[in-house]
Parts: structure tokens; sequence; C-alpha cells
């Protein structure tokens, strides 16, 4: 018989396959500035109406409640978390609740920079900037935006004020960014960056990437090989989907995502919530758990940890168990990766 997902005495949550879930992704729009090719679906985006979007204190009840189940890390992420009205004040609330020792941001970097300021004094040092070309005029042809200047600006900007890590998230595309992948390595020998190659994921339908097939981890590796060898940096998976490497000397940490060839399911500790109010556990997967309606409807702070409980313990074991295919029907930008 299948175990249930519990909560332990000492605050661990745990899924049915015992793995501790201490992390929520939080996706607080699904609004971009941006039009990213292996994001954005071809055609026009339906938005969601705002009326559907979580409100800033429903996310911060929902987190509040995670933290006394055994959430420890909060990521924020979008769509582009920062075109959304108020942020700043709704980062400094969720950084008072007890029991959240880790806040990071995910952001694409184009209005970072007059939120850093404001990022550090509240204490967030984390940050995922998307960043997947060297080159200004390609930057505006993945993304649909001429901000290459902007996102550069803010990176060295927040390097200055001491966030770290500061991990650079690059998308690898064939036949778009691969010739430039030695480049976006070779930043580590110069700068304290995490960069991080992600394999380009076909599950999110049709869009204006998906032309040609993903370039795999082991693609990437032999791209990248003539900068020097890569050197384990002895960290497990368990403390996240990277694999990471160090060239001898370097400053900064070279990693790989590999949800296509290298699955991460039995490390994963995630759950995922939407900015629509779904409870997510399993991003490759299209079982999704309702927590906007009992919210909504007056339910109390007990009856909303058995939904997030109740939501963790439909997390399956590995992609593809609940979809042959592992797809999933929602679009990466409104999921908030």
């Amino acid at each position: 018989m299948t175990r249930s997902a519990e909560c332990l005495p000492d605050g661990r949550l745990e899924d049915t396959y015992k793995r501790h879930i201490n992390y929520l992704r939080i996706s607080i729009t699904d609004r971009c500035n941006l039009r990213c090719i292996y994001c954005t679906p071809r055609g026009r985006i339906q938005k969601l109406p705002h009326s559907a979007i979580l409100r800033y204190e429903e996310i911060t009840r929902i987190a509040r409640i995670g933290a006394a189940l055994g959430i420890t890390k909060l990521r924020i992420t979008g769509g582009e978390p920062l075109v959304r009205k108020g942020v700043d004040a709704f980062l400094e609330q969720l950084t008072e609740i007890a029991g959240i020792n880790d806040i990071a941001l995910t952001t694409n970097g184009i209005v970072l920079k007059k939120h850093l300021d404001h990022l550090r004094g509240i204490g967030i040092k984390r940050l995922n900037i998307s960043l997947d070309t060297l080159d200004p005029q390609k930057y505006a042809k993945i993304t649909g935006h001429n901000g290459f200047e902007r996102v550069w600006s803010a990176i060295s900007a927040a390097l200055e004020k001491g966030f770290s890590p500061i991990k650079i998230n690059v998308v690898a595309l064939r036949g778009i960014n691969d010739a430039e992948l030695t480049d976006l390595a070779a930043l580590t020998l110069r700068y304290p960056f995490h960069v991080r190659f992600i394999e380009k994921m076909p599950y999110f339908g049709p869009g204006l990437a998906d032309a040609s097939p993903p370039l795999t981890e082991n693609d990437i590796r032999r791209i990248i090989a003539p900068i020097g060898e890569l050197e384990d940096c002895g960290k497990s998976r368990c403390q996240g989907p990277a694999a990471r490497y160090r060239i001898k000397g370097a400053p900064g940490e070279i990693g790989f995502i590999s949800p296509v060839t290298h699955h991460f399911c039995k490390w994963c500790n995630r759950l995922r919530l939407t900015s629509d109010g779904w409870l997510r556990s399993c991003l490759l997967s299209n079982i999704v758990t309702d927590i906007k309606t009992p919210l909504r409807n007056n339910a109390t702070d007990t009856e909303l940890a058995r939904v997030i409980v109740a939501a963790v313990e439909k997390k399956p074991l590995e992609k593809g168990q609940t979809d042959p295919e592992g797809k999933c029907g929602s679009r990466m930008y409104s999921i908030g990766g």
C-alpha cells in the first residue's frame, strides 16, 4: 500500500516516496515583458484576467501555512515577477514569515536594476537571471526586445552590491546560441557567476523554437570542453536540479540542468504555486490541486494545510508516471518554470 504524504512532528513535509518537500516556487504573474522563443507560443497570448490571479495577501498566507508545514525555501517567479505592481512590498512581507530562511528571485533582468537596493535591504541575495547570449542582436532575436545592455548592467550592478549567488540561466538552442556557449561558460573564469546550461524542454506545446531538436547535456559539454576540464563541486543533485562543476581556479561555477536526458525526479523537493492558484507537484504533469477556491471560500489555515498536504501526496515518483509522454498542457510562462 502506498503511504500518504505527511507533515512529520519535526516539521518536515514528506511525499509518498519519502522525499523531503521544503521548497515552494511561487509564480506571481503570467505577464512578461519579453517573448522568448523557447517560452512563448506562436500567435496571441491569452492572458489571465486580474480576478483570476492570486492577491498578494493570499500568496503570503499560503507561504505562511507552507512554512508551518516545513517549507523553508521560496523562489519567486513569473512570467516576469518584477512587472507586477507592488512586488517590493510583497517580497518584504515574505521575508517576515517565520521558518522561511531562503528567498530567491528568478527574473529576466530587464527591470531588475531599479529593485536591487530594496532587495538587498530586505535580505534577498539570491538571483537567477536569464541570459541566453552575449550578443545584443541575438538577444533581440531570442527575446523580441533590445534589452541586452539593460540586463548586463543589472547583472554588473548586482555583483557590485554583493548579491550571491548570481545564477545566469542559459537555455541551449541549437543553431541559435550554440556557437557562443563556450563564451558564456568562460564568464565563470572572470566572475563568481553560476552559469547554468539548461536543456530546452519540448513538453509545453508549439513554441517558436521547436523546429530543431534540443541540445543535450552531452552536446553542451562537448561544445564547452575547450575552456578547460570540469571539476565536480562535490555537491549532490539533492541540493537542486543542477549538476555543478568548476574549472580549476575559476571563481564561478558551471551547471547543467538536464530535464530531457538526466532526470532529477528522485531528488525533487519542490512544490509549485501558479499565479492563478493551483498547486503543481510536478512540472511535467497535468495533475494539479486547486487551493484558490477553498482560500476564497474562507477555509481555515488547517483546511488549507490539508490542501497542501494533498497536493504533495499527488507528487509522482518520476516524469511520465502520470502521463506516459511526460507532457504538460500548460505554458511555461504561466507556470513559473
